[in-house]
């Protein structure tokens, strides 16, 4: 799955690795679940922004 801008939340399954997309999940009933290996551990991907921080 390509990740896009504005495409929303962005899940990484723990086993595998597949990137799965919450409107995908929600098409499957809501339930949290891979949908290439089925594992129930999934973690949110963070936007590859970074805060810059003045230090006085």
């Amino acid at each position: 799955m390509s990740e896009k801008k504005g495409q929303g939340l962005i899940y990484e399954c723990i086993r595998c690795g597949a990137k799965v997309a919450k409107d995908e999940l929600e098409m499957r009933g809501g339930g949290v679940k891979c949908t290439i290996c089925g594992y129930r551990v999934l973690k949110k991907k963070r936007p590859p922004v970074v805060k810059r921080v003045l230090a006085r």
